[in-house]
């Protein structure tokens, strides 16, 4: 299994402070620099990556370390730049080599590193040592990303084992790689290892996979359970006599979790012009259910940049036509994670953002205030539409390699453009036993759904019917 040793620093990693890393394997290693210089790779003589170095991150956000490496490691004060040395397993001392890289670094600049007792500031004899020139650089041969463990014709696998398996630069390079070769990703980790929102979310639909190890049934996939087989090239689920998929024990027997996550799904819409700013009404949705603002956003994990509206609206102006991915996150004391989709659309620029908060058995989530959400979103920012479940689930929103059951429906709420469509007299009397509140002005009102409290799954038949009269024609 592939290890990460991670060093967290108070100072930024400087080139003289990467070279003292780089040489904990002695002479006659090679170092590859490539994918835009976001990777620099420590090579054995004959040619077999060792280490992977991603290029530092500033982080300035506060608890994304506790968030995604659990509460062994305590980070520097303040904002810390995060430095990844990941181990292949080319060699056997490629691990004992990331952790004397990562060493190196915090012996230089402070810090500390995770996993706890991986640091070490030795140098680590590589078999088959290279002529004695040193280190030397030269351009990374094409091909796969240099964390790829395992490339065949049909997919990419990469092996991984922390305490949470989240949506990094380097794990989104692969991914994007991945599709653009028509290749499957599939993320082998041990038992007990969580998968971040964001990644679980990236990884929906198959081929990828998240491949879990288990000493009964050997592999099964932590989404679905299915037991998988090494076949031709890819993990692909093992079948019984009859041709049917088995499902792994380990996955069907969870521990209950009184726990719960509250999930709002919405889509804006906005006009393309100068004085557009995305991001606010995430942010309203933020601070009607948490009190406060988002703590921070970026493009991938560990989320680094403190929250910034115009910020984040800049990227997606670079970036456009081309849709948009970003990430959002709270405050630790209130577990909340975000995605925002930006897209070009007929009417202008969507934003579709999908807001998932956790809260203890002890903790009731603030479902009297969703309708007033929904008034702020459909009254001042072009809300279309907006979903919001609820669902048994982790507070700290990590996804276990177990069965969980589904969210059911709170609400569902169509805004002003959408009522004109369906017509305000079809959309205001469904075929269901709640009736709608109406959200502003009547010439020009949203209609609110509510459709329960969220423990009953009953729910979901009334939304399918409640969608199904909205599409459908006018009475």
């Amino acid at each position: 299994m592939t290890k990460d040793v991670i060093a967290l620093t108070p100072k930024m990693p400087d080139t003289w402070a990467l070279l003292a890393g780089l040489y904990a394997g002695g002479p006659g290693l090679s170092v590859d620099t490539g994918h835009d210089g976001a990777v620099v790779q420590l090579c054995a003589a004959d040619g077999r990556p060792l280490v992977s170095l991603e290029a530092p991150l500033l982080v300035q956000v506060p608890g994304e370390a506790e968030r995604l490496l659990g509460g062994q490691v305590t980070p520097p004060e303040g904002s810390f730049w995060w430095t990844e040395a990941r181990a292949s397993t080319a060699a056997p001392e490629a691990e004992r080599l990331a952790g004397s890289v990562a060493g190196r670094l915090t012996t230089l600049l402070g810090g500390t590193a995770w996993p706890p007792g991986a640091a070490s500031t030795d140098v680590v004899p590589v078999a088959e040592d290279a002529s004695d020139t040193g280190v030397s650089a030269r351009p990374a041969a094409g091909g796969a990303h240099p964390t790829v463990d395992v490339l065949t014709e049909s997919t990419a696998v990469v092996m991984c084992d922390r305490p949470v398996i989240a949506l990094t630069a380097w794990l989104s390079h692969i991914l994007r790689a991945a599709v653009e070769s028509r290749r499957a990703l599939q993320i082998v980790t041990p038992p007990g290892v969580r998968l971040s929102l964001p990644l679980r979310t990236a990884l929906t639909g198959a081929p990828n996979r998240w491949v879990v190890k288990d000493p009964d049934c050997g592999y099964y996939d932590g989404l679905s359970g299915a037991v998988l087989r090494w076949q031709d090239g890819t993990f692909a689920p093992a079948r019984d006599a009859s041709g049917e998929a088995v499902v792994a024990e380990a996955f069907t027997a969870p521990a209950l979790t009184s726990e719960r996550q509250l999930i709002v799904a919405f889509r804006t819409v906005h006009n393309a012009d100068e004085n557009l700013v995305l991001g606010r009404a995430l942010s309203a949705a933020w601070e009607a259910l948490t009190g406060a603002a988002p703590a921070g956003w970026g493009t991938a994990e560990p989320i680094n940049l403190p929250w910034s509206a115009r910020q984040l609206t800049d990227l997606a102006r670079e970036r456009a036509p081309e849709p948009t991915q970003l990430l959002a996150v709270g405050d630790p004391a209130r577990p909340a994670l975000a995605g925002l989709r930006v897209t070009r659309v007929e009417r202008g620029v969507a934003a579709d953002a999908t807001l998932t908060l956790g809260y203890g058995a002890s903790e009731p989530p603030p479902l009297e205030a969703i309708e007033p959400l929904a008034s702020t979103l459909a009254g001042s920012h072009g809300l279309t539409h907006m979903l919001v479940t609820l669902r048994r689930g982790r507070r700290d929103l990590a996804v276990p390699a177990h069965f969980e059951a589904p969210p059911i429906p709170v609400s569902y709420t169509l805004g002003a453009e959408g009522v004109r469509s369906a017509g305000p007299d079809h959309a205001g009397r469904p075929p269901l036993a709640v009736r709608p509140v109406r959200l502003g002005p009547a010439a020009g009102s949203a209609l609110h759904y509510p459709l329960g409290d969220g423990t009953d799954a009953a729910t979901w038949p009334m939304l399918e019917r409640l969608t199904a009269h909205l599409e459908g024609p006018r009475a």
